[in-house]
């Protein structure tokens, strides 16, 4: 078996002066890195899958889910968030989000969420 060369002891030593808390604080600040790169990723990027999945979660059938998803990606609205558009639809429009989400499959509210969500043609 090969010997394994350890770099370990060169790696800490800039963390060998410091106590708990200080370490604990650290660790936050390098979670708090990581973390917040896959946060904007999340902003930037979804698929019909993950939406689907959103939706799914919100209580729609798989079917429901995938009417949703397409009606609003091929209204350039699905990077607004499925559920984030069913959502608001709800909220503003003071219905219960299963009957948003099924009226927006049937084609309704597009114009409304392309307003509300700044979308220009």
């Amino acid at each position: 078996m090969k010997e394994r060369k350890d770099d370990y002891l060169n790696r800490r030593k800039h963390l060998e002066n410091k106590n708990g808390e200080e370490l604990k604080k650290y660790f936050y600040e390098l979670s708090e890195k990581v973390v917040s790169e896959l946060v904007d990723l999340g902003h930037d990027y979804t698929s019909k899958s993950i939406e689907r999945s959103v939706l799914l979660r919100m209580g729609f059938s798989s079917i429901e889910a995938k009417s949703i998803v397409d009606i609003l990606g091929d209204n350039d609205l699905l990077r607004k968030g499925a559920g984030h558009c069913v959502y608001k639809v709800s909220l503003i429009k003071k219905k219960p989000i299963r009957l948003s989400g099924t009226e927006i499959a049937a084609g309704n509210h597009i114009e409304f969420l392309k307003k509300e969500f700044k979308i220009y043609e």
